[in-house]
Order: C-alpha cells, then structure tokens, then sequence
C-alpha cells in the first residue's frame, strides 16, 4: 500500500506540449515526407539493403550468424536478456567470436557493447547481470555492459518500492541490434519467447555504415550516463558522470540530453553535408559521368530509393522527435489514406486517441486479445493487467461508436493459440495506393510510458521501391490474418468480464503500463 502511495505524484499527467507540424507535407509520394529531415537525420539507401523479418525464429537465426560473423563490433540494446537456454546459446555466440577475434591478431579486435535497464536486468537471483558476468571477466578490455537507471527513481521512492513495481517508474525500452554495418530494428528483447512464440516486428538494414555509427553512437552516448556492470556484480558510474539517482536529478538530465542531442545532431550534419555534395554533383555533370567516377574509385553505389528516419523519444531527457512526427503523421494523413497501426499494449496517449478519432484517414488497429497479452496469467497484480487493457479498450471503442466513426476506425484483436503478441509500429498507405510507402518500426507503443516515461527509439522508413512495399504489405497482412474484428458483441464474451475493482484502478495507474 504505500508504494502505491509513493507513486500518488507521479499520478497526474503533465500539461501536454502542442507542437506545430515542421512543415507542410510534400505533393508527391514517398517524397512527400522529405520534411522529417527538418528535424531528424535522413539516410538514403537502396532497397536491396533492407529485409522484412516474419517469424522469432528467423529473428533468432539472424542473431547468431551476425554475432558468430561480426569482426570490429556487436552493439546490442534491449530492455533485458533472459536467463534461459536460448539466451545462454546467444551469450556463448559473443564468446566464440570474441575468442576467434582475439586469436586471430588482426588489424581489428571486435567489441561488444550491451546496454540492458538496470532495474528489469537487475530482477531475480539469476538475471541478466549474472548472465553477462563471465563475458565482463573474460574479456574486460572488449566487453562493455551498461545498465541504464532512470532518474526519476530516487530517494524514499526507490527505497521502498518493490521489484517488478520499481520498473514502472521508466525503463530502457530501445531494441536495436547492430553487428558491423548490419542493424536490426525490432520491438522484441532478448529472451526466449520473442526467439518462439511471441509475435514482434524485425527490420535488417544491411552494409548500412551511416546508419550503424549513429546507432552505435546513440548506445555509446546512453551508455556513457549509464551505470557500469563490473566483474564482481558491482555497478558504478563513468568518472565525472552524475550519478543517476544520487546525484542531481536536472544536472543528470542536462547531461544526458546533451550527449544524445550531440549523436542526433552530428549525425544530421554529416547527413546534410553527404546529401548536399550529392546534389552538386549531379548537377554538374551527367549521372552517366558521375557514375564513372565513382567506378574509377571502387565505390559505386545504387541511388537511393529508400530513405531512413531514426526517431528517438526521451521525455525524461526533454527529446521528443518521435512523438513530434507521429503526431504530425497522423495529422497530416489526408482522406482515402489508410494507416494500420499495431501495439502489443493498447493504451494510447490522448493526443494519439484524439488525432485519430478527428482526422480523416482509415484506421486499422490491431491489439491484442487477452489470452495473447504478454501479462495473460501473470501472478498477483499484474495478472489483472489484461482484463485493465480490455477496460481501455471497450472505452475507446464506445468512443467510436458514440462519434460514429466504425467504418473509418476500425479495430482488431490478434489470437493465436499457443502465443503472444507485442508487435508495434504502423503502415501508411496513400490514397488509392494497395501498397504502403512508409512504416514507423521500434520500440514504442505509442502508449503514456512510451511517450513521458521510458527511452524508446524506432525508424521510420519510406521507400519508393514496389518490391520494399510488397515486403512492408505482406508483414502488415500476415499479421492481420490472424486477427477479428472487434464489435459490440466481443465485450458480451465470458472472458471480457472486467472486475469493478479493475474499473475503479485503471483510470490512476494507466500511466504506468
């Protein structure tokens, strides 16, 4: 009980930040979202270099033959890593290859660096810290593991409430996977459900160098306002850093905010710069010309037919890039669009409810049911969570209803026997498109916690090329066929019962989940 009485200011929403649009939306196509560049770095690659992943065990595979091939880096962020067989599998990849590197005496010696949430890593006798200790011990000078604390738990606060509640308070929440020049985009961490049968999203970028450096450069500058896991399963602050939780909280912040804004903002330069002599290039000789020369020096490459958009949303740090343009998205998708949306949790932010029940695009949204919500028979407190997501659920259809607006926003329940759910991201289609032209796929859930309270980060990725659209359709549909479409009489069903005591809480602790 008086946890829950620590937690009472933490209660009440802050007054939201109204942000203009950048700028208006370009006319034409995938073009037509040129304006993202205005505030995040752009990097134009070819579509070859992308693939679409389907399936956790594709994800799984994938994982181990980039660790077991990787030769300079492995930089890897997750909310945590399991204690299970798969995950030991994963472990014992990193130490083979950091072995072969060292024998090998090369030019370069691979490094690995982990950034895991202190607080999910840190749950349980056995947990991710023990799990990463004999990595640390064997090789200290090539393996770095960071545990990201969130300033916002200190003092009476985190001496009194309990594991499990303690991770409410703001989490580490960005997955990204980068093995050399090769990055996985994804919403599932490292543990063995989401190598099974729990259902995400997964992006590879191949011999994507600009797009690798900035997401080692994003994990290094977390990393560096870290705590640092140490051979003995002590943690201690960079020198010179503030700490977390001891020190002053809007100093950390500052800090912080700082070291992130300087990735995104070098990162957009250099991107500029690149795009700028790409530009005067072509302009002042032929393309034919130019291609030559780019022969002559080795480095010929495909022109861009994709374009790729890291949007990071930090609110404890004062970043929210992510949260400017999804809300831009929404308000600028014009009549005849349709936008599928996807989250493992739903239990959107207000602006999001509001831009969505009063725009004029269609909405498919897919959710889970509750038998697939990843909480589904959890123990004590937490195993009331689906019947709450429900509860938000039949509220925000009711308000559908009551506008009538279930032809034009329509919703969906993912069931699959034997599985869970935790896909987010969205697809955008143009009017009178069947194929869509950009997807937003990472981390957030486009719920309270992924906007005010947890590190989250996604791309967004637009693509002109028909295949990469085919590729984007056939995920979105593949995940859809597994779904039924919500109506008035799914709320009647035995298992749609939400206790009163579920009704009366939600409204408070909605924030936190």
């Amino acid at each position: 009980r008086s946890s829950w009485l620590l937690l009472a200011p933490l209660l009440t929403p802050p007054v939201p930040v109204i942000t203009a649009p950048p700028c208006s939306l370009y006319p034409e196509g995938a073009h037509r979202f040129q304006w993202i560049r205005n505030l995040v770095p752009e990097f134009g690659i070819s579509s070859s270099h992308v693939k679409v992943l389907l399936s956790p065990a594709e994800f799984y595979k994938l994982l181990k033959v980039q660790i077991k091939t990787a030769k300079q880096r492995v930089v890897m962020a997750s909310l945590y890593l399991g204690t299970g067989f798969l995950e030991q599998e994963l472990v014992d990849c990193l130490e083979e290859a950091l072995k072969k590197s060292l024998q090998a005496k090369g030019s370069s010696v691979l490094r690995v660096s982990i950034l895991l949430d202190f607080t999910r890593g840190s749950r349980g006798r056995k947990n991710s810290r023990t799990m990463l200790i004999p990595l640390l011990q064997r090789f200290p000078e090539h393996v770095r593991v960071s545990l990201f604390h969130t300033p916002n738990l200190r003092g009476l606060l985190r001496l009194l409430i309990p594991e499990r509640f303690n991770e409410t308070i703001g989490l580490q929440h960005i997955k990204v996977y980068l093995f050399d020049d090769n990055v996985i985009l994804s919403g599932a961490n490292l543990s063995d459900l989401y190598f099974t049968n729990r259902q995400d999203r997964y992006v590879l970028l191949r011999d994507s160098p600009e797009i690798a450096d900035f997401f080692a450069e994003l994990v290094d500058a977390i990393g560096d306002v870290s705590l640092q896991l140490q051979q003995d399963d002590t943690v201690q602050m960079m020198e010179g850093m503030v700490h977390p939780y001891q020190g002053d909280k809007m100093a950390y912040c500052e800090i912080a905010n700082q070291r992130v804004m300087e990735v995104i903002n070098s990162a957009r330069t250099r991107q500029e710069l690149l795009h700028s002599k790409t530009f005067h290039s072509s302009q002042e000789g032929s393309p034919l010309l130019s291609q030559q020369d780019s022969q002559a020096s080795g480095d010929l490459k495909p022109e861009p037919d994709t374009w790729i958009y890291p949007l990071i949303q930090m609110k404890p740090f004062g970043i929210q890039t992510d949260e400017m343009i999804t809300e831009t998205l929404l308000t600028e998708a014009e009549r005849g669009a349709r936008i599928y949306l996807t989250t493992g949790y739903f239990n959107l932010t207000q602006a999001y409810m509001d831009l969505i029940l009063g725009t004029r695009a269609e909405y498919r949204i897919l959710l889970a049911s509750p038998e697939v919500n990843g909480f589904f028979g959890a123990k004590g407190m937490a195993g009331a969570i689906p019947a709450a997501y429900v509860y938000i659920e039949h509220q925000f259809y009711s308000e559908v209803c009551c506008l009538r607006q279930q032809e034009r926003v329509q919703l969906q329940e993912y069931s699959r026997t034997g599985w869970t759910f935790h896909a987010k991201g969205l697809w955008l289609y143009l009017a009178g498109s069947n194929l869509p032209c950009l997807t937003l796929i990472g981390s957030p859930n486009f719920g309270y916690r992924s906007v005010h309270r947890d590190l989250e980060a996604q791309v967004a990725i637009v693509t002109e090329n028909k295949a990469l659209q085919q590729q984007l359709h056939q995920e979105q549909e593949q995940l859809y066929l597994c779904s039924g479409v919500v109506s008035s009489s799914t709320f009647e069903q035995p298992n749609r019962y939400v206790k009163l005591w579920v009704k009366l809480v939600t409204p408070l602790i909605k924030n936190f989940f």
